[in-house]
């Protein structure tokens, strides 16, 4: 007995050395970063999907000694010195050499700087006696702001979302659910004690049972990569490679991402590429010259955001952004990238007058160099990542922006549909007296539901300057205002497509979005709010469990109108339906306070239909109006079918019935 019971302490003993060892930092096994002929080769050409394993700072070690490799691109550059806290910011200490193939990249080996140690590049230019302290553009850390130097930094971390990676093709694909949280980080929750942000980390465990209680399968982040203006949101980006160090290290935002992994949620980023601030420390005028932004401000100016514009004919520049691009799919394992402000790089004369803007060689207003970049850009990434999605808010008519390239698209997977957004947002703000003049505005948008792979955005953009939250958006008192906006979230998971809600939208926030402090979450101890809440909840279930609800989500084959026309009474009626099982959803919306009683709809099927959800529910703050959790069929025709239901549809609602045919 005493041998078995050592025996059994030293396989425990074993077991825990074994543990500990697995979840002990891992001593980095460095690469080596030094360009090669074929690095400059690609680089050139504007192939080099991987340039930031080889431009920034790496740590290495050459004949025996540890030290870090830099390596930036400054062709108009005269000299090139490394500055940062191990040299007293001396801008003689440190230069680096001229690579010899005329690519422009200045290079060269620091014995003895450590993890963590601040660092800028001192560019002297060859023109205008041009001298500045630049921050690294492919720098993985950088200071805290409002602090502006970058970091060296090892992006060494040991991942433990293996099962996710191995399966989140199926998760991330178009016939799955894809239900959106967006969401920035330094807002939705804040310490109380003292509003201050809370780190990656802290947040991980927080925001993980918020969204696996909710039902979301992803969560969107506003750009995380670092920005010096907090009040951007993130969309004046300088460190492209480095997620803001304002809520902790690399590794914590890796970890927040593992955390959230392993629990079965997906995360998606806000990626900027159409423009960069003008903060001198960043890609601006970068070596004298503009180097990564066009020269003649027709073309390298937005008058809308006052930023740079990048020059997507240059080959560096491509290599620059879709190198970041694949770089947060690679090392930070997310699963697809949001491209902000998409319309903006395909025109020319987006937001510019006439004579402000310049033509392309045939003419047009088409920005050709942002197309190919567009198109270069999904064929790099999905090439490598085929289980991603790039999503695109695109706001315009432009054909086949989710069509693979071969058909001539831009080959994005997804496809914000701004005009949904608009359109419904314009109907539900009109006191519902007036709605039946607008009907098309619920309707229009099946018209063109399939012309692209449509996500339907309910975004942060809905919620700031004047424009009022959600509820606050809708008319008449403030039951109507709830019974309202749970309306427009049954039509957004009802109707075909992906969904997106920003984050506050789901328990009704009265206030609008406000970077500066946390979400109103006490809003939630009083019950109207609850119940919008748990109607979000409850539609998020449904969505996800339900093929018939997103399986045919891109398809006009999921999607059947039984009544679009009926005004006078503001209802839509249609049914949803799947690829691979034979259930069917009916889908009722009265828009009008006026309950609607003995409405006669026809059906495909007959038997009982059971009402699965209902927006009046008492349990979501209704007035109990409804069907009693089903109605049975009668062999009176309607609508072109030879069966029907005799419906109550609750005044401001929405019912979901189900049918299981044989």
């Amino acid at each position: 007995m005493a041998k078995r019971i050592k025996k059994i302490q030293k396989a425990r003993k074993r077991s825990v050395d074994e543990r500990s060892e697995k979840s002990a930092p891992l001593k980095p096994q460095w690469e080596n970063p030094c360009l090669t002929e074929y690095d400059i080769h690609l680089f050139k050409e504007g192939n080099h999907f991987r340039i930031y394993r080889k431009l920034g700072s790496h740590r290495m070690s050459r004949d025996g000694i540890e030290g870090v490799y830099f390596a930036v691109w400054a062709p108009s550059a005269k000299a090139v010195s490394v500055i940062g806290d191990f040299n007293g910011w001396n801008n003689n200490a440190h230069p680096l050499s001229v690579r010899w193939d005329g690519s422009g990249i200045w290079e060269g080996f620091l014995p003895d700087i450590s993890e963590g140690q601040l660092y800028k590049y001192h560019i002297v230019s060859q023109y205008e006696k041009y001298e500045v302290d630049k921050g690294d553009p492919v720098a993985f850390s950088w200071e805290l702001s409002p602090h502006t130097a970058s970091r060296v930094w090892d992006l060494s971390y040991t991942w433990h979302d293996e099962e996710w990676m191995k399966n989140r093709k199926g998760t991330n694909s178009l016939q799955a659910p894809l239900s959106v949280y967006e969401m920035h980080l330094g807002s939705w929750r804040r310490a109380p004690e003292d509003n201050r942000f809370l780190t990656y980390r802290e947040l991980a465990p927080e925001l993980t049972d918020y969204i696996r209680h909710m039902g979301f399968t992803h969560v969107e982040f506003l750009p995380v990569m670092e920005h010096p203006f907090y009040g951007s949101w993130g969309y004046q980006t300088v460190g492209y490679f480095a997620p803001t160090s304002r809520y902790g290290t690399p590794q914590d935002f890796m970890y927040i991402i593992d955390y959230l992994h392993q629990h079965g949620i997906g995360v998606i980023l806000d990626w900027v590429p159409s423009h960069f601030p003008t903060d001198e420390h960043g890609l601006c005028f970068f070596d004298g010259t503009h180097l990564y932004e066009h020269e003649d401000p027709r073309q390298g100016f937005h008058p809308d955001w006052k930023s740079d514009i990048f020059n997507f004919g240059r080959n560096e520049v491509r290599n620059f952004l879709i190198s970041n691009a694949i770089f947060w799919l690679d090392k930070y394992h997310v699963d697809g990238l949001r491209v902000d402000a998409v319309a903006s790089m395909l025109y020319l004369d987006y937001s510019r007058k006439e004579g402000e803007w310049i033509p392309n060689e045939f003419g047009g207003r088409e920005n050709v160099e942002a197309i190919r970049f567009l198109k270069q850009f999904n064929e790099g990434v999905y090439k490598d990542f085929p289980d991603v999605q790039t999503i695109a808010e695109e706001s315009t008519s432009w054909p086949m922006v989710s069509r693979p390239n071969y058909l001539g698209g831009l080959g994005f997977g997804l496809k914000w549909n701004m005009g949904w957004m608009h359109d419904i947002l314009d109907y539900f703000a009109k006191e519902p007296v007036h709605r039946k003049y607008h009907h098309n505005q619920l309707t229009f948008s099946i018209w063109y539901a399939f012309f692209e792979n449509f996500m339907l955005p309910l975004s942060h953009d809905e919620v700031v300057y004047g424009k009022g939250s959600l509820l606050a958006k809708m008319p008449g008192d403030d039951w109507q205002k709830r019974a309202n906006v749970r309306l427009l979230f049954g039509c957004m998971y009802m109707h075909p497509a992906k969904k997106l809600l920003f984050m506050g939208g789901e328990f009704g926030q009265w206030d609008e979005w406000n970077h500066d402090k946390s979400l109103d979450w006490h809003l939630l101890d009083y019950a109207q709010h609850k119940e919008i809440q748990t109607w979000v909840r409850d539609l998020n279930h449904l969505y996800k469990e339900e093929k018939a609800l997103h399986e045919l989500d891109c398809e006009r084959e999921g999607f059947e109108w039984v009544d679009c026309n009926d005004c006078d009474r503001s209802v839509v009626i249609f049914i949803r339906k799947a690829k691979t099982t034979k259930d069917l959803f009916l889908i009722a919306g009265n828009f009008s306070p006026v309950p609607r009683l003995n409405y006669r709809v026809g059906v495909p099927a007959d038997g009982f239909w059971k009402e699965v959800l209902n927006s009046d529910a008492k349990r979501y703050g209704g007035g109990g109006q409804g069907n009693f959790q089903g109605a049975e069929t009668s062999p009176v025709a309607s609508h072109g079918r030879y069966n029907s239901l005799s419906l109550t549809l609750p005044p401001l609602g929405i019912i979901i019935f189900k049918k299981t045919c044989n």
